[in-house]
C-alpha cells in the first residue's frame, strides 16, 4: 500500500487514543502513543490527525497536540501529495496506518480481509 512512496502515513484519532476520552474536554495524555507518532515523524513519515473534532473543539485539539511536542502534516484532510496522487480530496483519509480507539479486528467480519485465491 506504500505505493513506492518511502514513508508511511499514520492517520491517527484523538479522543480516546491520544488522550483519555473525556468529551468535550480533553483527558490525559497517551505519551507511549505521542511519543511513538513524534519518532516516526522524525524519521520522515506523515501523520494526520483524523477526529471527529471540529471547529473550537479541533482548535483545541491540535494546540494541546502541539503543546505535548505532537505536530501533524494534516489535520481531517488528505495529505497534499495524496491529493495530488489520486485527482481529488475524497472523505476518507488514505494513510498506511489507521490508529483509533474504535478499530476492532473481528475475524467474524473477515477484517483485516484477504481474499483467498
Amino acid at each position: 500500500m506504500n505505493e513506492g512512496r518511502k514513508y508511511t502515513i499514520y492517520a491517527v484519532d484523538f479522543d480516546g487514543t491520544l488522550c483519555e476520552s473525556v468529551w468535550p474536554g480533553i483527558g490525559s495524555p497517551n505519551t507511549a502513543l505521542i511519543k511513538h507518532l513524534i519518532k516516526r515523524r522524525r524519521e520522515g513519515n506523515r501523520v494526520i490527525l483524523w477526529t471527529c473534532r471540529c471547529g473550537n473543539r479541533l482548535e483545541e485539539a491540535v494546540s494541546w497536540c502541539n503543546s505535548h511536542g505532537l505536530k501533524f502534516d494534516a489535520v481531517n484532510e488528505n495529505l497534499t501529495e495524496m491529493i495530488e496522487h489520486f485527482g481529488n480530496d475524497s472523505r476518507k483519509i488514505f494513510a498506511d496506518a489507521y490508529i483509533d480507539d474504535k478499530a476492532k479486528v473481528k475475524a467474524r467480519y473477515c477484517i483485516p480481509y484477504k481474499a483467498v485465491e
